[in-house]
């Protein structure tokens, strides 16, 4: 069992399920509300070539949403906002996360998401996953949001902005919230990250100390030097516990 005292899990097919499936209902209403029926098929096709180009649909979402705006939907005024609010009809949370989650911070983790969002279409506090966590009505499960765009903390809203520009890839995101859990008390070894990329999930984190969790509910991103896998966020109650007191 891995002894923690905080645990960040990364929000893209791993918190949330952004399944390409979905993807082609959510571009069809999107384009349906534009009144532009007709260029569902071709819009369809614009963001399988997004997906060729950038290698995921999760790396899209997080990485270049205004894409899907300005070349998905050719740019249409009121695209973005549309797509963003019909987009929280065809996600959902992974299957058995709250209980784990609840059954972290009994025992006395500090959760918090972390997302590779180096873009949005509004201010910080807008973006896709605290719209998310709020329209799933589960915001006060977790303590922070960390991501390129700043650090919220989820319950005053107030932001970080030295985390802003930062990457879980390049791993300097980690350099800082390391800094930061220090100052709480917090080493990096009982700090878990749980995700499903191997290249900035898990090996970034790793490298600066912390423990991690490859979670390969969704996808499989092949084989992982994690320090332990799971399958069902159900297992994640079996690998992490609280420190003992």
């Amino acid at each position: 069992m891995i002894e923690a005292r905080w645990v960040g899990i990364d929000f893209g097919q791993t918190l949330c399920d952004t399944s390409p499936e979905r993807t082609y209902w959510l571009i069809g209403d999107t384009s349906r509300e534009l009144g532009e029926p007709e260029l569902v098929d071709a819009r369809c096709y614009r963001w399988r070539t997004m997906k060729e180009k950038y290698g995921s649909w999760s790396a899209i979402k997080e990485g270049h949403r205004d894409e899907i705006a300005s070349y998905v939907f050719d740019g249409r005024p009121g695209a973005a906002e549309i797509f963003a609010c019909k987009e929280q009809r065809f996600t959902k949370l992974a299957d058995g996360c709250l209980e784990a989650i609840a059954y972290l911070r009994d025992q006395g983790i500090a959760v918090s998401v972390v997302a590779e969002l180096k873009r949005t279409f509004g201010p910080i506090g807008t973006d896709q996953v605290s719209r998310f966590l709020r329209a799933q009505n589960v915001i006060d499960y977790f303590d922070e949001l960390i991501s390129p765009l700043g650090k919220v903390d989820l319950r005053d809203n107030s932001v970080d902005e030295r985390y802003r520009g930062l990457s879980k890839e390049v791993g300097d995101i980690y350099d800082l919230l390391a800094e930061d859990l220090a100052k709480r008390g917090i080493r990096t070894s009982e700090a878990v990250m749980v995700g499903d990329k191997e290249w900035s999930d898990l090996t970034p984190a790793q490298r600066r100390g912390f423990k991690a969790v490859h979670y390969m509910g969704f996808t499989d991103q092949g084989p992982s030097n994690a320090d332990a896998t799971i399958r069902h966020f159900s297992e994640l109650k079996t690998v992490v516990k609280g420190v003992a007191r």
